[in-house]
């Protein structure tokens, strides 16, 4: 690659440049940009985190007790709260400017080749040109292992030129059904679409419909399905919680409190972590469940109590209602509230005002921000 290094923000403008080409399915020109790059993908063992919720903090948590059981281990993540560069994680950090600022343009020089060779209007995509940033850097770095975050769906994603050795299906909800499927089967057959042969399948709470397709696919993939509530648990331990593993059964791991939503994403994390290892050290876990989760019930402010939560729709707005009740311990409740337009705001919202006393209805910098006004009539 010619030319002088690139800034960070030379690299941000590439990537909102490509904003315009918004979501396109198919795998054909990740696969090319792949070639192009030499394969990084095929460099480092995966962990692949698929399903409607809670994907970025099981990936957060998986990536951790990897980390904290001896392997140098990446993590790609998405979306970011405020910069591109929360994307890419090398041993729990964020990568620097300067390392995400390299990794794009040489994304972006495979992505240059790459158009040259596609028909008509085809062109990659902004998600597309992240993915391949992020496989580069990952083996660049030289992970041993990488914990890798599902955009939308899996089957077509462009996070889905890995070969994972475990995959975790966090959950299954209506969303997205304009490009998944009307139905949790139709959504569930999408995400469970990347099982490999005779890899894992680590599956938190779902529902029969979703059931449906996981079981079958462990079959015919001649893979092993791990199932929240049958191979593994969250118990109560009056302040703390307890995570029982398929080799950790009798005793569990005794945890810290974590909001009680996060407490499943943990299990299954450890549950993926185990299968992927084959073995966990209890002091390891308990290491691994300190780590912060930004824009998951974060505490960012004490005097007055601050909080910050990035969910999205339905399912996630009613876990994290269930998780605010005891953190208020009976104080009153203003939230501010920002929606994108293509999220269901009417349910979000159903759920969430019953535990307010005031809102105040804002417009996040997103371009696809839902004005105040639409969310006050809704």
């Amino acid at each position: 690659m010619s030319g002088p290094s690139w800034t960070f923000e030379q690299a941000e403008r590439y990537l909102l440049s490509l904003e315009l080409f918004g979501v396109r399915f198919g795998l054909d020109r990740m696969r090319r940009l792949m070639t192009v790059l030499d394969s990084p993908q095929l460099r480092f063992a995966a962990v692949h985190v698929v399903g409607t919720n809670g994907k970025s903090s099981t990936a957060r948590m998986t990536a951790s007790l990897l980390r904290c059981h001896g392997l140098r281990t990446g993590a790609y993540l998405s979306p970011h709260l405020s910069s591109f560069a929360e994307r890419i994680e090398i041993q729990g950090r964020q990568v620097s400017p300067e390392q995400f600022a390299a990794a794009v343009q040489s994304a972006a020089h495979a992505a240059a080749l790459v158009n040259r060779s596609l028909a008509g209007d085809d062109h990659v995509t902004q998600f597309e040109a992240l993915t391949a940033a992020a496989y580069f850097e990952l083996a660049r770095s030289r992970v041993e292992a990488a914990v890798i975050e599902a955009g939308l769906g899996a089957r077509y994603d462009a996070t889905s030129v890995i070969e994972p050795r475990v995959v975790v299906l966090t959950n299954v909800g209506l969303e997205h059904r304009r490009w998944l499927g009307p139905t949790e089967q139709h959504i569930a057959e999408e995400k469970l679409a990347l099982v490999p042969s005779g890899g894992t399948i680590v599956a938190g709470p779902l529902g029969a419909d979703a059931l449906a397709v996981a079981e079958p696919t462990a079959r015919e993939r001649k893979a092993i399905l791990l199932l929240a509530g049958r191979d593994f648990h969250v118990e109560d331990e009056g302040e703390a919680f307890a995570v029982r593993t398929p080799l950790q059964r009798h005793g569990g791991i005794v945890l810290r409190p974590l909001g009680s939503f996060q407490r499943m994403n943990f299990a299954a994390a450890a549950c993926a972590a185990e299968a992927f290892l084959g073995r966990l050290d209890t002091n390891r876990v308990r290491e691994a469940a300190r780590l912060r989760l930004p824009g998951r019930l974060e505490v960012v402010e004490h005097d007055p109590l601050v909080v910050l939560d990035g969910a999205h729709n339905p399912h996630a707005a009613v876990a994290l209602r269930a998780s605010l009740e005891p953190l208020l311990a009976g104080r009153k409740l203003t939230a501010v509230i920002s929606i994108l337009d293509d999220k269901d705001a009417a349910a979000v919202l159903s759920v969430r005002l019953h535990v307010c006393e005031r809102v105040v209805f804002t417009r996040s910098i997103h371009h696809r921000a839902l004005p105040p006004a639409t969310l006050e009539s809704l």
